[in-house]
């Protein structure tokens, strides 16, 4: 990122930018581990840039909603001056939706509920790497990333979406879809106490507490510490969310460039499950699918068997040292820990049950049971825990910088779908779906629709050079390999308790950039990626003692090969960017939902061979001081090359539109902010999405608009930071579908190709939500 002067004069100096890479070795070393976690407190990996200093004609963008950018590929950022005039309980998805490509669908317009996807280019979140602190914020299981268990938002001091290609030591699996990369905001160097408070629609409200400890002594250190609290009512139906969380950094640095931190997030929160319709529930009902207000005796659908509770913890220890003038390492620990349960309503009987093929000759305890049948909470736990380390070294020799690191990852994950009982009024004994209140068999084994252990081992190595063959040309050429070995065990008695699947993807790529001059870039990338197929695949799933769904190790990893060309502006009052890309996908694997006894289940469907190419582009002009005005757009065709295999037959699905992958997407936004008065608008158009893989099903596009207006209170009151706005989310409050929650290869009966009938499934679909208002005070002291 550039450095700028304040005063806005303008001559760029004649000095080469000295871009510092981190460089990783291998996880692993107890004693690395040690130091990175212990003795240096570590600091959120980032690319460290000593950038030529400048000096600006015009008004730089301090509103950060096109900051300068000049990697080789396309990405797209915003900065915490953007995030500050947002509503604070927006995550990270809601935030990024006015960049090129982001498609994202939100259930709740406060970002608290995890009913909400992203997708990038129409690739889904199961393929998007999320890093914070550069360490992956993925499911390990699902490949799935949850937005409102990142940061708070007053954290964040860069959000910054790649929407292509992933930097070669980024540690994720299945990147094709692009990178989010979270920066929290480093601790100040003065000591300060900052409170926000929040009230509004849907009885929300939200305190929000940081302490900055600035240096601590002589040590060079110095850290923060942040708690919030949330609580909103569901914006429809009965229900209400809940979340506190913790974040904290500590940092020092030293010397030529040297960092080390250590950065925590914690989260706890009882989020609300909005139900998906699908588009003739919609119809029918609109925004009333909702679940039961009330409950009553035998009612699977009251509100309160689906919430939501999960616990989170995530920490990163990056290292960033200057050995001498041509040799720097950077080495990221990180640890993830997470439990949570993903309920619902169900029935079960005294008798008639079984554990996976065992069919159980006694019958269940069942309290509350009438005619030998219960209503029960259907569990759907995980238990996780991933730990991993990424290091990298990078040399400089001449006009090459040499670049070679390792990635070690280990995670467990322990799924159980179990039943707990619930009282007379419907409330479960324990919503955690935790095994001492479960209901056993007879013989005092848990009884489980699931339960089955995964570890995960990812090994990585990667090898780079980048030269500058012309003070203006630097090219960049490397390989990344990557194998990932599932090894699990199912726990139900049944032929096949023991999988494993083991998988390598070689990784070439290579990248241009040249300088047209001190304005102006050209760049262009060709990069290859891949996913593995995720843990659900591998098991049998039995429904009444039969499997209903075989599990597989045969499955082939999704290979994806794509390129980028982009030309790209940094002016003195207009910043902009334009890139054409284009992929080619073997064993295209798309994420969906599948209803298992009532369980909402990730998984995913290959869709075969799959082609796509558009174009991105986005504009930031800045006619005055604090007046930015932004505009995005991009243009997607994404087509299936072959035809999906169904039972023994297959559907006709060559040259269908992709799913999820709206051809036009628009965005214009704009801040302004005068040292008194603030504000800012986002208005998003998505065009419209297909919901099958035969384009039977679709819903149309829809346009949103947020807000906000605020006022600077320094200097009214006193000379302390006191800030007041009011946020307008989804102001015009469309009565729409925003996106495609579970897909269906088609919803529609359908001759295969050997003229066999396809029954189909209808797609279920995200409700758009609705209007909200909120208001925030924040003061410092």
């Amino acid at each position: 990122m550039w450095q700028a002067r304040a005063q806005f004069v303008a001559e760029l100096d004649d000095t080469m930018s000295k871009i510092i890479f981190k460089a990783y070795l291998r996880a692993g070393a107890a004693g690395m581990i040690l130091a990175s976690l212990i003795l240096i407190p570590a600091a959120a990996a980032a690319e460290e840039v000593d950038a030529p200093t400048i000096r600006v004609i015009g008004h730089p963008d301090p509103e950060g909603l096109l900051p300068e950018q000049t990697a080789p590929k396309a990405v797209s950022a915003i900065s915490t001056e953007f995030i500050g005039k947002q509503a604070p309980t927006l995550n990270a998805f809601q935030l990024v939706s006015l960049l090129p490509g982001a498609n994202v669908a939100s259930s709740d317009p406060y970002g608290l509920s995890n009913s909400s996807s992203l997708t990038l280019r129409g690739l889904g979140q199961d393929e998007i790497g999320v890093l914070m602190e550069g360490a992956p914020q993925n499911d390990i299981g699902y490949y799935y990333a949850y937005p409102s268990q990142f940061a708070d938002a007053e954290n964040l001091r860069q959000i910054s979406l790649a929407q292509g290609a992933v930097d070669i030591d980024s540690p994720t699996v299945g990147g094709a879809g692009g990178l989010l990369s979270l920066w929290l905001d480093d601790p100040k160097s003065h000591r300060e106490l900052l409170f926000d408070l929040s009230a509004g629609s849907y009885n929300q409200r939200r305190v929000f507490a940081r302490v900055d400890t600035g240096e601590i002594g002589t040590t060079g250190l110095k850290a923060f510490l942040s708690y919030s609290n949330s609580r909103a009512d569901n914006w429809r139906g009965a229900g209400y969310d809940k979340r506190q969380h913790v974040d904290a950094k500590l940092l020092k640095e030293w010397g030529d460039g040297n960092r080390a931190s250590i950065a925590v997030s914690y989260n706890d929160a009882i989020n609300s499950v909005y139900p998906s319709p699908t588009l003739e529930d919609w119809k029918t009902s609109g925004r009333g699918f909702n679940y039961d207000k009330a409950y009553t005796s035998g009612d699977t659908n009251y509100w309160r068997l689906y919430r939501s509770p999960f616990r989170n913890l995530y920490a990163s220890a990056p290292i960033h040292l200057t050995l001498n003038e041509n040799l720097a390492l950077d080495t990221t620990t990180y640890v993830q820990r997470g439990y949570g349960n993903s309920p619902y309503g169900t029935e079960l009987a005294e008798t008639g049950n079984f554990l996976g093929t065992e069919e159980l000759a006694q019958p269940i305890a069942l309290p509350g049971a009438v005619n030998g049948v219960a209503t029960v909470l259907g569990n759907f736990t995980g238990n996780q825990f991933r730990a991993g380390n990424v290091t990298k070294l990078t040399v400089k020799a001449g006009a090459h910088k040499l670049t070679g690191g390792l990635w070690f990852d280990y995670g467990t994950d322990r799924v159980i779908q179990s039943f707990t009982s619930i009282d007379a009024n419907g409330i479960p004994v324990d919503i955690w779906g935790r095994q001492r209140n479960a209901i056993h068999t007879a013989d005092g084994r848990l009884l489980a629709a699931e339960n089955e252990r995964t570890i995960t081992v990812t090994k990585g190595f990667f090898l780079a050079d980048s030269f500058a063959v012309t003070p203006r040309l630097t090219v960049e050429v490397g390989f990344k390999g990557v194998d990932v070995l599932h090894n699990g065990r199912n726990y139900l008695p049944g032929p096949r308790q023991q999988v494993r699947f083991d998988s390598f993807a070689a990784l070439p790529r290579a990248t241009v950039h040249y300088k047209l001059d001190d304005r102006q870039q050209l760049f262009a990338n060709i990069t290859t990626n891949f996913r593995a197929p995720d843990e659900y695949t591998l098991y049998d799933i039995y429904d009444s003692g039969t499997p209903s769904s075989q599990g597989t190790t045969a499955l082939k990893n999704e290979y994806s090969v794509s390129q980028e060309a982009g030309y790209r502006y940094i002016g003195p009052n207009l910043s902009a960017s334009l890139t054409a890309f284009q992929y080619h996908f073997r064993n295209r694997q798309l994420a969906t939902i599948v209803d298992f006894g009532g369980a909402q289940i990730n998984s995913t469907i290959n869709a075969g061979s799959q082609t796509s190419y558009g174009l991105d582009a986005e504009m930031d002009y800045r006619p005055a001081r604090g007046v930015s005005l932004y505009v995005s757009g991009e243009y997607l065709h994404a087509r299936l090359d072959s035809d999906i295999p169904a039972g023994g037959d297959f559907l006709p699905t060559k040259g269908k539109r992709a799913v999820s992958s709206p051809s036009y997407q628009f965005g214009v936004g704009g801040t302004y902010d005068d040292s008194r008065l603030f504000g800012s608008f986002a208005l998003k158009y998505v065009g419209r999405q297909y919901s099958t893989f035969m384009n039977d099903e679709s819903i149309k596009g829809y346009a949103t608009l947020d807000f906000s207006v605020g006022v600077h209170l320094a200097g009214l009151i006193d000379s302390k930071r006191t800030d007041l706005r009011v946020n307008f989310i989804n102001v015009t409050d469309p009565h729409v579908l925003s996106g495609v929650e579970a897909i269906s290869p088609n919803a529609q009966d359908v001759i295969g190709r050997n003229g066999t009938v396809i029954s189909g499934s209808p797609p279920a679909y995200y409700i758009g939500s609705g209007a909200a208002v909120t208001a925030t005070l924040s003061r410092a002291f």
